[in-house]
């Protein structure tokens, strides 16, 4: 016998034969085995195990795995999904390749319509606008400022109400020297009844010592420069560059312009501010 489990004894006889017999250890477990024998047999119940390949993340081990999971990345599966920005290349337009811009369809009837109503020229802001309200016989960085007054002065003001506060200031001279001597008050009631009047006496005040100090009493002759100073925004801006510098730099919006564009579908889509209005007109608009 080969197995492990069984034991042998070598027993001599008188006669001098030798023989072999199991120990009683062997013999229970021979015992054991023939009576196991004897059993009904048992069906096997045979189980398969799937492994599952994470295309994504981090592999789960098996509980009973003994080797350590593969961490490295399969150069063959597939990567990871990446985030790609996308730039495009503003490049200027060809020489002699023409791009169709957008315009309205009745835009030039309409025009003409209006030139047709504003012929006689007798609206208020034709007699005291801000072309007028300035004097002819002073120097130009005079002239220029009291141009920037009016053009502060005329927001949410009448025509008629913004002529006579530049009367007003005109006569007592209205210069960057005399509005930087002038106290706040004083220069209030000289401007009163314009609308926010208060806040244009501080504007015009902060102003004047701007242009002072960095203009040479001068006006800036450019859209960026004029509207770093205070109380001056894009429209005021832009007539400030017509009027006093004869350069046409851009539409000067105010809420009516506003209101009627969009009312006579002169813009691409709606637009909800003067500022808006105004890019959106120059977008299409000749030069």
């Amino acid at each position: 016998m080969t197995s492990p489990y069984f034991t042998h004894s070598s027993v001599w006889t008188r006669s001098g034969i030798r023989r072999t017999r199991l120990s009683a250890f062997g013999s229970k477990l021979k015992h054991k085995h023939t009576n196991e024998d004897t059993r009904p047999p048992v069906t096997l119940k045979v189980e398969t195990e799937e492994t599952i390949i994470c295309e994504y993340g981090s592999p789960t081990p098996h509980p009973h795995a003994t080797a350590q999971p593969n961490t490295q990345p399969n150069p063959s599966g597939p990567s990871r999904r990446r985030h790609l920005k996308i730039e495009y290349d503003e490049r200027a337009e060809e020489p002699g390749v023409k791009t169709e811009r957008w315009e309205p369809p009745d835009w030039k009837r309409q025009l003409a319509h209006i030139r047709e109503m504003r012929r006689s020229r007798d609206a208020p802001v034709d007699h005291m606008g801000a072309k007028t309200c300035y004097d002819v016989g002073a120097s130009g960085p005079v002239r220029r400022f009291q141009v920037l007054v009016s053009l502060m002065l005329s927001s949410q003001t009448k025509d008629e109400v913004t002529a006579a506060a530049m009367q007003r200031l005109r006569a007592r001279g209205c210069t960057v020297e005399h509005i930087l001597k002038t106290d706040e008050e004083t220069l209030g009631k000289l401007i009163y009844p314009v609308g926010f009047w208060r806040t244009k006496a501080k504007y015009l005040k902060k102003t004047s010592l701007m242009l002072k100090q960095e203009f040479s009493g001068d006006i800036p002759d450019s859209v960026e420069g004029l509207l770093r100073l205070a109380g001056v925004g894009p429209k005021m801006a832009h007539l400030a560059m017509d009027i006093a510098w004869d350069q046409v730099s851009g539409i000067g919006v105010d809420t009516h312009v506003h209101r009627i564009a969009n009312r006579l579908g002169l813009l691409k889509k709606p637009t909800k501010s003067p500022e808006k209005t105004r890019k959106a007109l120059e977008d299409w608009l000749p030069r």
